[in-house]
């Protein structure tokens, strides 16, 4: 990913917004980053709107130097100020990012995955041009996977045809370990 300029995002709650029009084209268009306000899928940066972007995916790019973020008054917020702000509104916050930061820089699409239920949704390519082959919910190393739960990932995954994957986050060496399932008919 290569930026000539940064992008200005706004913060707002849970939410950053780029209001420039080519700033928000050029972020999205670095990997599908965001969501174009009133254009629930689009497959071009043509958009003529602002881009909305996820905490994850903001504090990504902050930390990247692809964008600056200001508060509502337009006072710059550091990137500690940041992280604070998406600890208090995100629910484990450094082990999604440390997921999230890992998929990304190996040049994968990540979005939500809310809609499976799991943390994330992964493309090779990007939505629109494939669908995502890989559900990821991020686990601690203390998380016990119950029958339950396997045959739960299990019926979703075949039944969404993806590959269904556990993300192991270990904060002190900053590594994320990946787990697979596969089912199979005998």
């Amino acid at each position: 990913m290569a930026v000539d300029k940064k992008a200005l995002g706004f913060f707002y709650g849970t939410r950053v917004i780029i209001w420039d029009i080519e700033d928000a084209r050029r972020i999205w268009s670095l990997g599908y980053f965001g969501k174009p306000m009133g254009i629930p899928k689009p497959k071009t940066p043509d958009f003529k709107s602002p881009l909305l972007l996820d905490l994850l995916e903001a504090f990504y790019l902050y930390e990247k130097n692809y964008m600056d973020i200001v508060n509502e008054k337009g006072s710059p917020i550091s990137l500690e100020s940041l992280l604070r702000l998406c600890r208090r509104s995100y629910t484990g916050f450094d082990e999604k990012y440390l997921v999230y930061k890992d998929l990304r820089d190996r040049g994968l699409v990540v979005l939500s995955g809310l809609k499976f239920g799991v943390d994330f949704a992964v493309y090779k390519k990007g939505p629109g041009l494939e669908h995502a082959p890989y559900l990821i919910d991020v686990v601690s190393h203390e998380y016990l996977l119950s029958g339950d739960d396997l045959i739960r990932a299990g019926r979703l995954a075949t039944t969404v045809r993806k590959r269904f994957i556990l993300a192991v986050p270990n904060l002190v060496d900053k590594k994320v370990r990946y787990i697979m399932f596969s089912w199979w008919r005998p």
